[in-house]
């Protein structure tokens, strides 16, 4: 039934939003440039690689040593809307499609991060990452790397069909509010180091 519901939302969101997806691609190429899209391997279900789209976000600066600036030095005026608005993560829906995520789940996030779980916050990988999930309805990136694993765990053992349509119901709210899109002090996320005892 979930795989089910996540087809018909993809397939129907995107034939729904199509226009609104052409718009922001010409959008972000022109304010931007190449590529439009952001491709990044990210781990799945059961922690297997695949690459998650976006839109991009960001201008591709780097300093003196050749390194990319931290993101919010890159982060331009308009990726910043596009990120408040969720609206670089509308090409995800291709990646539902395809059966790399589902429209609800934890979050994926990268694969360096992988070796640095415990036990418990790897049970996140049990499920196929989303595009949102309970982590995000309850602070997004405002929460603390060890709520938002707690809560990723927390749907991975509660999961059900009205859970995940109480999260899309949720996630329109939130959205609507731009709520929780970065933790302080920072442009999106602070890195994940693992936990220190």
């Amino acid at each position: 039934m979930k795989r089910l519901l996540d087809i018909l939302g993809a397939g129907l969101g995107l034939m729904i939003l199509s226009p609104v997806i052409l718009v922001l691609a010409w959008m972000i190429r022109r304010r931007l440039g190449s590529p439009v899209l952001f491709r990044q391997m990210r781990p799945g279900l059961h922690g297997r690689p695949f690459y998650m789209i976006k839109f991009r976000t960001m201008r591709d600066a780097v300093g003196t040593d050749g390194q990319p600036l931290p993101d919010a030095e890159r982060m331009t005026p308009f990726g910043r809307l596009l990120r408040s608005t969720s609206l670089d993560e509308l090409p995800e829906l291709w990646n539902v499609l395809k059966g790399d995520m589902s429209l609800v789940g934890p979050r994926p996030l990268l694969m360096e991060y992988l070796p640095l779980y415990t036990p418990d916050q790897a049970r996140r990988h049990e499920v196929r990452p989303g595009i949102t999930g309970w982590a995000q309805v309850n602070g997004r990136n405002a929460l603390g790397w060890e709520d938002k694993f707690r809560l990723d765990v927390w749907y991975v053992d509660n999961q059900s069909l009205w859970l995940d349509l109480k999260i899309l119901y949720l996630t329109v709210k939130k959205v609507l509010v731009r709520d929780g899109i970065s933790a302080e002090g920072e442009a999106t996320m602070s890195k994940f180091t693992g936990r220190h005892e």
